[in-house]
Protein backbone atom coordinates (compact mmCIF):
# COMPACT_ATOMS: atom_id res chain seq x y z
CA UNK A 1 0.00 0.00 0.00
CA UNK A 2 1.52 3.36 -1.61
CA UNK A 3 0.79 6.53 0.51
CA UNK A 4 1.91 10.20 -0.86
CA UNK A 5 1.58 10.99 3.09
CA UNK A 6 1.17 9.19 6.14
CA UNK A 7 -0.77 9.75 8.61
CA UNK A 8 0.65 11.75 12.06
CA UNK A 9 0.76 9.44 15.35
CA UNK A 10 -2.61 10.76 17.68
CA UNK A 11 -1.92 13.35 20.03
CA UNK A 12 -2.52 10.97 22.79
CA UNK A 13 0.31 8.34 21.65
CA UNK A 14 2.11 7.33 24.43
CA UNK A 15 5.29 6.97 23.66
CA UNK A 16 7.00 4.19 26.38
CA UNK A 17 9.66 2.12 27.30
CA UNK A 18 9.51 -1.35 29.24
CA UNK A 19 10.69 -3.57 31.57
CA UNK A 20 10.20 -6.97 33.46
CA UNK A 21 10.62 -7.20 37.53
CA UNK A 22 12.99 -10.00 37.55
CA UNK A 23 15.39 -8.48 34.94
CA UNK A 24 15.55 -5.42 36.78
CA UNK A 25 14.94 -5.05 40.59
CA UNK A 26 17.42 -7.50 41.99
CA UNK A 27 16.47 -7.29 45.61
CA UNK A 28 15.72 -10.74 45.82
CA UNK A 29 15.17 -11.26 49.32
CA UNK A 30 14.73 -8.04 50.42
CA UNK A 31 11.95 -6.25 52.67
CA UNK A 32 10.05 -9.56 53.13
CA UNK A 33 10.37 -11.03 49.32
CA UNK A 34 9.67 -14.87 48.96
CA UNK A 35 11.72 -16.54 46.36
CA UNK A 36 10.18 -16.92 43.20
CA UNK A 37 10.28 -19.67 40.02
CA UNK A 38 12.66 -17.93 38.69
CA UNK A 39 15.27 -17.18 41.84
CA UNK A 40 15.59 -21.29 41.56
CA UNK A 41 16.07 -21.94 38.02
CA UNK A 42 18.86 -19.84 37.72
CA UNK A 43 20.60 -21.44 40.23
CA UNK A 44 20.95 -24.65 38.16
CA UNK A 45 24.27 -24.94 36.61
CA UNK A 46 23.84 -24.69 33.17
CA UNK A 47 20.42 -23.39 32.41
CA UNK A 48 21.86 -19.52 32.40
CA UNK A 49 24.76 -17.67 30.58
CA UNK A 50 27.70 -17.73 32.92
CA UNK A 51 25.38 -18.70 35.85
CA UNK A 52 24.08 -15.33 35.49
CA UNK A 53 21.24 -14.58 37.53
CA UNK A 54 18.53 -11.45 39.13
CA UNK A 55 19.42 -11.44 42.72
CA UNK A 56 21.04 -7.76 41.99
CA UNK A 57 20.00 -7.45 38.23
CA UNK A 58 20.35 -3.80 37.94
CA UNK A 59 19.34 -3.23 41.39
CA UNK A 60 16.37 -1.20 40.37
CA UNK A 61 14.47 -1.76 43.44
CA UNK A 62 16.93 0.41 45.13
CA UNK A 63 17.72 2.89 42.35
CA UNK A 64 13.70 3.52 40.73
CA UNK A 65 13.91 7.28 41.49
CA UNK A 66 16.88 7.59 39.16
CA UNK A 67 15.86 5.57 36.85
CA UNK A 68 12.57 7.51 36.86
CA UNK A 69 14.54 10.73 36.46
CA UNK A 70 16.48 9.28 33.30
CA UNK A 71 12.50 8.60 31.95
CA UNK A 72 11.65 12.01 32.61
CA UNK A 73 14.78 13.52 30.90
CA UNK A 74 13.85 11.53 28.03
CA UNK A 75 10.23 12.92 27.81
CA UNK A 76 8.68 9.33 28.29
CA UNK A 77 5.26 8.88 28.19
CA UNK A 78 4.80 5.58 29.50
CA UNK A 79 6.66 2.80 31.29
CA UNK A 80 5.69 -0.45 31.19
CA UNK A 81 6.84 -2.46 34.19
CA UNK A 82 6.07 -5.71 35.64
CA UNK A 83 5.28 -6.56 39.34
CA UNK A 84 6.93 -9.55 41.39
CA UNK A 85 3.72 -11.46 42.88
CA UNK A 86 6.22 -13.15 45.53
CA UNK A 87 7.12 -9.33 46.62
CA UNK A 88 3.65 -8.76 47.33
CA UNK A 89 2.68 -12.11 48.75
CA UNK A 90 5.73 -14.15 49.46
CA UNK A 91 4.35 -17.33 49.69
CA UNK A 92 1.75 -16.66 46.71
CA UNK A 93 -1.72 -16.85 48.59
CA UNK A 94 -0.95 -16.01 52.21
CA UNK A 95 -0.27 -12.84 54.01
CA UNK A 96 0.17 -9.40 51.75
CA UNK A 97 3.80 -8.32 52.12
CA UNK A 98 3.24 -4.27 52.72
CA UNK A 99 6.60 -3.62 52.38
CA UNK A 100 6.85 -4.84 49.02
CA UNK A 101 3.24 -3.62 47.94
CA UNK A 102 4.85 -0.31 48.67
CA UNK A 103 7.43 -0.60 46.83
CA UNK A 104 5.32 -0.41 43.71
CA UNK A 105 2.83 2.14 44.90
CA UNK A 106 6.04 4.47 45.98
CA UNK A 107 6.95 3.49 42.15
CA UNK A 108 3.47 4.33 40.35
CA UNK A 109 3.59 7.95 42.39
CA UNK A 110 7.32 8.60 41.19
CA UNK A 111 6.22 7.84 37.66
CA UNK A 112 3.56 9.71 37.64
CA UNK A 113 5.57 12.83 39.41
CA UNK A 114 7.38 13.03 36.84
CA UNK A 115 4.93 12.67 34.06
CA UNK A 116 4.94 8.85 33.05
CA UNK A 117 2.18 6.91 32.74
CA UNK A 118 2.48 3.55 34.57
CA UNK A 119 1.09 0.88 33.06
CA UNK A 120 1.50 -1.92 34.86
CA UNK A 121 2.09 -6.12 34.07
CA UNK A 122 0.75 -8.64 36.55
CA UNK A 123 2.26 -11.40 35.46
CA UNK A 124 5.75 -11.68 33.52
CA UNK A 125 6.97 -15.21 34.27
CA UNK A 126 8.41 -14.88 37.95
CA UNK A 127 5.63 -17.06 39.72
CA UNK A 128 6.06 -17.98 43.67
CA UNK A 129 8.13 -20.49 44.27
CA UNK A 130 6.07 -22.09 47.00
CA UNK A 131 2.92 -22.27 44.61
CA UNK A 132 5.25 -23.98 42.41
CA UNK A 133 5.99 -26.11 45.50
CA UNK A 134 2.54 -26.72 46.99
CA UNK A 135 0.29 -27.07 43.77
CA UNK A 136 2.44 -27.82 41.27
CA UNK A 137 2.45 -24.19 39.86
CA UNK A 138 0.13 -23.34 36.80
CA UNK A 139 -1.00 -27.21 35.97
CA UNK A 140 -3.92 -26.70 39.37
CA UNK A 141 -6.45 -24.59 38.76
CA UNK A 142 -6.09 -24.34 42.89
CA UNK A 143 -3.55 -21.40 41.61
CA UNK A 144 -6.43 -19.38 40.37
CA UNK A 145 -7.99 -18.21 43.50
CA UNK A 146 -4.20 -17.29 44.33
CA UNK A 147 -3.87 -15.06 41.14
CA UNK A 148 -7.25 -13.79 41.90
CA UNK A 149 -6.36 -12.16 45.68
CA UNK A 150 -2.81 -10.89 44.42
CA UNK A 151 -4.44 -9.26 41.59
CA UNK A 152 -7.36 -7.85 43.91
CA UNK A 153 -4.40 -6.46 46.39
CA UNK A 154 -2.54 -4.34 43.57
CA UNK A 155 -6.02 -3.23 42.23
CA UNK A 156 -7.07 -1.77 45.65
CA UNK A 157 -3.65 -0.31 45.99
CA UNK A 158 -3.10 1.45 43.11
CA UNK A 159 -6.71 1.71 41.42
CA UNK A 160 -6.77 4.14 38.92
CA UNK A 161 -3.29 5.73 39.27
CA UNK A 162 -2.82 3.31 36.64
CA UNK A 163 -4.92 3.22 33.21
CA UNK A 164 -3.55 0.23 31.61
CA UNK A 165 -3.14 -3.13 32.98
CA UNK A 166 -1.49 -6.16 31.48
CA UNK A 167 -2.75 -9.32 32.77
CA UNK A 168 -0.33 -12.04 31.32
CA UNK A 169 3.15 -11.33 29.41
CA UNK A 170 3.55 -13.87 26.62
CA UNK A 171 1.75 -16.72 27.57
CA UNK A 172 2.31 -18.58 24.38
CA UNK A 173 6.49 -18.19 25.48
CA UNK A 174 6.76 -18.90 28.95
CA UNK A 175 4.02 -22.42 28.75
CA UNK A 176 6.09 -23.27 25.56
CA UNK A 177 9.52 -22.67 27.09
CA UNK A 178 8.55 -23.91 30.84
CA UNK A 179 6.63 -26.94 29.72
CA UNK A 180 7.72 -28.35 26.89
CA UNK A 181 11.32 -27.08 26.02
CA UNK A 182 12.71 -27.19 29.37
CA UNK A 183 14.95 -24.18 29.30
CA UNK A 184 12.12 -21.97 31.81
CA UNK A 185 10.66 -23.14 34.68
CA UNK A 186 9.06 -25.20 35.76
CA UNK A 187 11.78 -27.41 33.53
CA UNK A 188 9.08 -29.55 31.90
CA UNK A 189 9.01 -31.33 28.89
CA UNK A 190 5.52 -32.83 28.68
CA UNK A 191 3.00 -31.14 25.58
CA UNK A 192 -0.31 -32.47 27.42
CA UNK A 193 1.01 -30.85 30.43
CA UNK A 194 2.11 -27.71 28.90
CA UNK A 195 -1.84 -27.24 27.32
CA UNK A 196 -3.42 -28.19 30.28
CA UNK A 197 -1.13 -25.34 32.35
CA UNK A 198 -1.78 -23.18 29.26
CA UNK A 199 -5.64 -23.95 29.94
CA UNK A 200 -5.28 -23.05 33.55
CA UNK A 201 -3.52 -19.57 33.09
CA UNK A 202 -6.60 -18.57 30.73
CA UNK A 203 -9.02 -18.90 33.38
CA UNK A 204 -6.68 -16.99 35.60
CA UNK A 205 -6.59 -14.14 33.14
CA UNK A 206 -10.77 -14.18 32.47
CA UNK A 207 -10.76 -14.49 36.74
CA UNK A 208 -8.36 -11.19 36.83
CA UNK A 209 -9.99 -9.35 34.49
CA UNK A 210 -14.00 -9.77 35.59
CA UNK A 211 -12.63 -8.98 38.86
CA UNK A 212 -10.56 -5.44 37.26
CA UNK A 213 -13.97 -4.47 35.40
CA UNK A 214 -15.81 -4.94 39.04
CA UNK A 215 -12.70 -2.89 40.97
CA UNK A 216 -11.11 -0.64 38.37
CA UNK A 217 -14.10 0.17 35.75
CA UNK A 218 -12.58 3.46 34.73
CA UNK A 219 -9.69 1.73 33.46
CA UNK A 220 -8.00 -0.82 30.64
CA UNK A 221 -6.63 -4.09 31.24
CA UNK A 222 -5.67 -7.41 28.47
CA UNK A 223 -3.18 -9.41 28.31
CA UNK A 224 0.05 -8.86 26.24
CA UNK A 225 1.28 -11.48 23.43
CA UNK A 226 3.87 -12.24 21.69
CA UNK A 227 2.72 -12.07 18.10
CA UNK A 228 4.60 -13.15 14.55
CA UNK A 229 2.85 -13.00 11.23
CA UNK A 230 3.19 -16.74 9.05
CA UNK A 231 4.31 -16.65 5.54
CA UNK A 232 4.27 -19.25 3.31
CA UNK A 233 7.16 -19.83 1.38
CA UNK A 234 5.73 -19.43 -2.05
CA UNK A 235 2.87 -19.30 -3.79
CA UNK A 236 2.39 -23.22 -3.56
CA UNK A 237 -1.22 -23.82 -2.42
CA UNK A 238 0.71 -26.29 -0.57
CA UNK A 239 2.59 -23.46 1.44
CA UNK A 240 -0.34 -21.23 1.58
CA UNK A 241 -2.31 -23.81 3.79
CA UNK A 242 0.67 -24.24 5.74
CA UNK A 243 1.16 -20.82 6.99
CA UNK A 244 -2.45 -21.01 7.68
CA UNK A 245 -1.87 -23.96 9.95
CA UNK A 246 1.37 -22.53 11.03
CA UNK A 247 -1.31 -19.21 12.26
CA UNK A 248 -3.77 -21.22 14.04
CA UNK A 249 -0.86 -22.94 16.24
CA UNK A 250 1.20 -19.94 16.86
CA UNK A 251 -1.57 -16.94 17.57
CA UNK A 252 -5.11 -18.23 16.70
CA UNK A 253 -4.83 -20.92 19.60
CA UNK A 254 -4.18 -18.03 22.29
CA UNK A 255 -5.80 -14.86 20.80
CA UNK A 256 -8.87 -16.57 19.91
CA UNK A 257 -9.88 -17.58 23.58
CA UNK A 258 -8.77 -13.90 25.01
CA UNK A 259 -10.73 -12.37 22.85
CA UNK A 260 -13.64 -15.01 21.51
CA UNK A 261 -13.82 -17.40 24.62
CA UNK A 262 -13.22 -20.38 22.84
CA UNK A 263 -10.22 -22.01 21.39
CA UNK A 264 -10.07 -22.29 17.27
CA UNK A 265 -11.66 -25.51 16.36
CA UNK A 266 -9.23 -26.52 14.05
CA UNK A 267 -6.53 -26.44 16.54
CA UNK A 268 -8.62 -27.78 19.35
CA UNK A 269 -9.21 -31.12 16.86
CA UNK A 270 -5.48 -31.68 16.14
CA UNK A 271 -4.86 -31.57 20.21
CA UNK A 272 -7.86 -34.16 20.42
CA UNK A 273 -6.30 -36.49 18.01
CA UNK A 274 -3.09 -36.58 20.06
CA UNK A 275 -4.42 -37.15 23.48
CA UNK A 276 -3.48 -33.74 24.54
CA UNK A 277 -6.48 -31.34 24.35
CA UNK A 278 -7.15 -29.47 27.46
CA UNK A 279 -10.04 -30.49 29.64
CA UNK A 280 -12.80 -27.73 28.85
CA UNK A 281 -15.62 -27.62 31.63
CA UNK A 282 -18.94 -26.10 30.31
CA UNK A 283 -17.70 -23.69 33.75
CA UNK A 284 -14.64 -22.89 31.57
CA UNK A 285 -16.52 -21.90 28.87
CA UNK A 286 -18.65 -19.46 30.86
CA UNK A 287 -16.28 -17.65 32.53
CA UNK A 288 -13.76 -17.57 29.01
CA UNK A 289 -16.87 -15.64 27.42
CA UNK A 290 -17.68 -13.51 29.94
CA UNK A 291 -14.02 -11.82 30.03
CA UNK A 292 -13.75 -9.28 27.58
CA UNK A 293 -10.18 -7.20 26.95
CA UNK A 294 -10.46 -3.77 26.82
CA UNK A 295 -7.24 -3.75 24.16
CA UNK A 296 -4.38 -5.91 23.16
CA UNK A 297 -1.03 -5.83 23.92
CA UNK A 298 1.60 -6.97 21.91
CA UNK A 299 4.96 -7.85 21.72
CA UNK A 300 6.87 -8.11 18.14
CA UNK A 301 10.09 -9.45 17.28
CA UNK A 302 9.27 -11.51 14.12
CA UNK A 303 7.02 -13.95 12.41
CA UNK A 304 8.01 -16.95 10.70
CA UNK A 305 7.86 -18.95 7.06
CA UNK A 306 6.70 -22.29 6.61
CA UNK A 307 6.41 -24.61 3.87
CA UNK A 308 4.49 -28.06 3.39
CA UNK A 309 4.61 -30.61 5.84
CA UNK A 310 7.62 -32.88 5.94
CA UNK A 311 5.24 -35.93 5.61
CA UNK A 312 3.82 -34.92 2.24
CA UNK A 313 6.30 -32.42 1.24
CA UNK A 314 8.20 -34.27 -1.98
CA UNK A 315 8.70 -30.68 -4.14
CA UNK A 316 11.19 -28.62 -2.21
CA UNK A 317 14.34 -29.67 -0.22
CA UNK A 318 16.50 -26.89 -1.41
CA UNK A 319 15.62 -24.12 1.58
CA UNK A 320 17.34 -23.99 5.00
CA UNK A 321 15.29 -25.64 7.18
CA UNK A 322 14.76 -23.64 10.48
CA UNK A 323 15.99 -25.39 13.57
CA UNK A 324 14.20 -24.52 17.08
CA UNK A 325 16.84 -22.72 19.34
CA UNK A 326 16.50 -21.76 23.10
CA UNK A 327 17.31 -17.99 22.38
CA UNK A 328 14.61 -17.94 19.54
CA UNK A 329 11.01 -18.37 21.51
CA UNK A 330 8.87 -17.15 19.03
CA UNK A 331 9.21 -20.14 16.68
CA UNK A 332 7.76 -23.90 18.58
CA UNK A 333 9.16 -26.56 15.90
CA UNK A 334 9.77 -30.14 17.08
CA UNK A 335 12.62 -31.17 19.46
CA UNK A 336 14.43 -34.16 19.25
CA UNK A 337 11.19 -36.00 17.18
CA UNK A 338 9.36 -35.32 20.72
CA UNK A 339 6.95 -38.48 20.77
CA UNK A 340 3.73 -35.65 20.63
CA UNK A 341 4.40 -32.74 17.89
CA UNK A 342 1.33 -31.25 16.47
CA UNK A 343 3.74 -29.08 13.77
CA UNK A 344 5.06 -32.02 11.98
CA UNK A 345 1.80 -32.94 9.88
CA UNK A 346 1.09 -29.20 9.74
CA UNK A 347 3.57 -27.56 8.55
CA UNK A 348 7.76 -27.45 8.20
CA UNK A 349 9.53 -24.12 9.48
CA UNK A 350 12.06 -22.80 7.30
CA UNK A 351 14.62 -19.65 6.99
CA UNK A 352 13.06 -16.57 5.03
CA UNK A 353 15.48 -15.81 2.27
CA UNK A 354 15.12 -11.94 2.13
CA UNK A 355 15.53 -11.22 5.78
CA UNK A 356 18.44 -10.62 7.51
CA UNK A 357 19.03 -11.78 11.38
CA UNK A 358 20.19 -10.27 14.88
CA UNK A 359 23.57 -11.18 16.22
CA UNK A 360 21.27 -13.97 18.03
CA UNK A 361 19.84 -15.22 14.85
CA UNK A 362 16.02 -13.78 14.93
CA UNK A 363 14.69 -12.53 11.60
CA UNK A 364 14.80 -8.92 11.37
CA UNK A 365 11.31 -8.05 9.50
CA UNK A 366 9.97 -4.28 10.22
CA UNK A 367 6.84 -4.95 7.24
CA UNK A 368 5.73 -8.09 9.27
CA UNK A 369 5.47 -5.65 11.84
CA UNK A 370 2.38 -3.71 10.08
CA UNK A 371 1.62 -7.21 8.63
CA UNK A 372 1.03 -8.20 12.68
CA UNK A 373 -0.65 -5.00 13.68
CA UNK A 374 -3.19 -4.93 10.32
CA UNK A 375 -3.89 -8.79 10.75
CA UNK A 376 -4.61 -8.56 14.58
CA UNK A 377 -6.83 -5.63 14.28
CA UNK A 378 -9.09 -6.99 11.86
CA UNK A 379 -9.75 -10.25 13.29
CA UNK A 380 -10.16 -8.77 16.58
CA UNK A 381 -11.19 -5.06 16.62
CA UNK A 382 -9.37 -3.99 19.57
CA UNK A 383 -7.12 -1.23 19.87
CA UNK A 384 -3.93 -2.37 20.22
CA UNK A 385 -0.72 -1.58 22.35
CA UNK A 386 2.74 -2.45 21.40
CA UNK A 387 3.88 -3.60 24.72
CA UNK A 388 7.59 -4.64 23.39
CA UNK A 389 9.43 -4.36 20.30
CA UNK A 390 13.14 -3.69 20.34
CA UNK A 391 16.75 -5.17 19.32
CA UNK A 392 19.53 -7.38 21.43
CA UNK A 393 23.13 -6.59 20.56
CA UNK A 394 26.34 -6.50 21.90
CA UNK A 395 26.90 -2.55 22.90
CA UNK A 396 30.49 -1.39 23.33
CA UNK A 397 30.89 1.41 26.17
CA UNK A 398 33.55 3.68 24.48
CA UNK A 399 36.44 5.40 26.17
CA UNK A 400 34.88 8.73 26.16
CA UNK A 401 32.12 7.21 27.84
CA UNK A 402 29.38 6.93 24.83
CA UNK A 403 27.48 4.21 23.37
CA UNK A 404 27.11 4.31 20.08
CA UNK A 405 24.35 1.86 18.69
CA UNK A 406 23.26 2.88 15.48
CA UNK A 407 22.46 -0.35 14.49
CA UNK A 408 19.35 -0.11 17.53
CA UNK A 409 18.10 3.34 16.14
CA UNK A 410 18.00 1.80 12.81
CA UNK A 411 16.14 -1.33 13.33
CA UNK A 412 13.39 0.99 15.79
CA UNK A 413 13.39 3.35 13.12
CA UNK A 414 12.42 1.02 10.54
CA UNK A 415 9.91 -0.62 12.61
CA UNK A 416 8.37 2.75 13.97
CA UNK A 417 7.63 3.49 10.18
CA UNK A 418 6.15 0.94 9.64
CA UNK A 419 3.90 1.26 12.82
CA UNK A 420 2.93 4.49 11.49
CA UNK A 421 2.10 3.08 7.94
CA UNK A 422 0.11 1.17 10.14
CA UNK A 423 -2.02 4.15 11.84
CA UNK A 424 -2.56 5.28 8.14
CA UNK A 425 -3.77 1.74 7.11
CA UNK A 426 -6.66 2.19 10.15
CA UNK A 427 -5.11 0.50 13.08
CA UNK A 428 -6.32 1.83 16.23
CA UNK A 429 -3.21 2.35 18.35
CA UNK A 430 -2.62 2.92 21.65
CA UNK A 431 1.22 3.10 22.23
CA UNK A 432 4.59 1.72 21.79
CA UNK A 433 6.72 0.64 24.19
CA UNK A 434 10.34 -0.20 23.16
CA UNK A 435 12.19 -3.28 25.09
CA UNK A 436 13.68 -1.93 26.45
CA UNK A 437 14.12 1.57 28.71
CA UNK A 438 17.52 0.17 30.41
CA UNK A 439 19.57 -2.90 29.65
CA UNK A 440 18.57 -5.38 31.75
CA UNK A 441 19.36 -9.39 32.17
CA UNK A 442 18.33 -11.45 29.76
CA UNK A 443 16.47 -14.52 30.89
CA UNK A 444 18.97 -16.81 29.23
CA UNK A 445 21.57 -14.54 27.44
CA UNK A 446 22.85 -12.58 30.78
CA UNK A 447 23.86 -9.40 30.56
CA UNK A 448 25.80 -9.64 27.24
CA UNK A 449 22.72 -9.62 25.39
CA UNK A 450 21.44 -5.57 25.63
CA UNK A 451 18.71 -4.14 24.74
CA UNK A 452 18.27 -1.00 26.45
CA UNK A 453 18.40 3.57 25.48
CA UNK A 454 20.57 3.05 29.15
CA UNK A 455 23.42 1.76 29.13
CA UNK A 456 24.07 -0.13 32.96
CA UNK A 457 27.85 -0.58 33.54
CA UNK A 458 27.90 -4.40 34.70
CA UNK A 459 28.98 -7.22 32.73
CA UNK A 460 28.15 -11.03 33.84
CA UNK A 461 31.33 -11.14 35.66
CA UNK A 462 30.76 -8.08 38.15
CA UNK A 463 28.28 -5.78 39.52
CA UNK A 464 30.69 -3.10 38.59
CA UNK A 465 29.17 0.51 39.92
CA UNK A 466 26.09 -0.05 38.09
CA UNK A 467 25.97 3.11 36.62
CA UNK A 468 23.51 3.91 34.26
CA UNK A 469 24.83 6.13 30.74
CA UNK A 470 22.48 7.48 28.30
CA UNK A 471 23.38 5.87 24.50
CA UNK A 472 22.69 7.46 21.51
CA UNK A 473 19.49 5.95 20.95
CA UNK A 474 18.64 7.68 23.43
CA UNK A 475 18.89 11.08 22.78
CA UNK A 476 17.27 9.35 19.30
CA UNK A 477 14.02 8.31 21.30
CA UNK A 478 14.23 11.70 23.26
CA UNK A 479 13.69 13.36 19.90
CA UNK A 480 11.25 11.28 18.37
CA UNK A 481 9.26 11.71 21.47
CA UNK A 482 9.51 15.51 21.20
CA UNK A 483 7.80 15.67 17.72
CA UNK A 484 5.70 12.76 18.44
CA UNK A 485 7.06 10.80 15.78
CA UNK A 486 6.53 13.69 13.14
CA UNK A 487 10.16 12.81 11.64
CA UNK A 488 9.41 8.81 11.14
CA UNK A 489 8.79 8.87 7.56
Amino acid sequence: MFYEKLDQFPESFLWGAASAAYQVEGAFDADGKGPSIWDEFSKIPGKTFKGTNGDVAIDHYHRYKEDVALMAKMGLKAYRFSVAWSRVIPDGEGEINQAGLQFYVDLVDELIANGVEPVLTLYHWDLPLALQTKYGGWESREIIPAFKKYCQALYEAIGDKVKHWITFNEQNVFTAMGYRWETHPPKVSDLKRMYQANHVINLANAEAINLFHDMLPNGKIGPSFGYGPTYGLNARPENILAAANSHEFNNSWWMDVYCKGTYPKFMYKQLERLGIAPEVTPADHVLLTSAKPDFLGINYYHGGTVRENRIENTSETDVEIKEFSATDPYLMQPKDEQAQSPEIPMFETVSNPHLKTTEWGWEIDPVGFRVALREVYATYDLPIFVTENGLGAIDILEEDGSVQDDVRINYLNEHILEMRKAITDGVEMIGYCAWSFTDLLSWLNGYKKRYGFVYVNRDDESEKDLARIPKKSFFWYQDLIAQNGANIN
